[in-house]
């Protein structure tokens, strides 16, 4: 299974723009919706393809309601999730999955909130320590370059 992680703008309450847009209820009809971070909206796909797909499908509501949307497939990595843009193009086979890792997106979480992100590049096994502030956990996102030099 392929999750998706969709992540309000801030002046937002995400899941009620969606469910409240016929175009959008429709295309998420089908799958049960989830909040594991406060102003999200996650939800499981059976391939990376139909994650993709789904975002495309979104992509009206994504453009003036969402400020992230995250893909995990377990098959490109066991704990990092991969923006939309990489896991398009992964897809789309632009970039093999063993050339995602390099350019990273560091969220700290706190009491189920995502916070401002730090953006780092791997340059061995481990990653720098998320230190914008004191957090128990991270949520790590591969970028592609384009996304990591904007």
């Amino acid at each position: 299974m392929t999750r998706v992680c969709l992540v309000g703008d801030d002046d937002v309450e995400l899941r009620y723009e969606l469910v409240s847009h016929e175009t959008s209820r429709e295309a998420l009809a089908t799958y049960d919706l989830v909040a594991p971070y406060e102003n999200t909206v996650a939800l499981e796909t059976v391939s990376l393809g139909a994650a993709v797909a789904l975002l495309n499908d979104l992509n009206w509501y994504l453009v003036r309601f969402a400020r992230e949307a995250f893909v995990f497939e377990s098959s490109v990595s066991g704990e990092e999730w991969l923006s939309r843009a990489l896991a398009t193009a992964i897809r789309d086979d632009g970039l093999d999955h063993a050339d995602s890792g390099r350019f990273l997106k560091v969220f700290g979480v706190d009491e189920g909130e995502l916070l401002e992100p730090m953006f780092v590049t791997r340059t061995g096994p481990d990653i720098p320590a998320y230190d914008l502030r004191d957090v128990d956990e991270t949520l790590v996102v591969r970028v592609t370059e384009s996304e990591f030099g904007a």
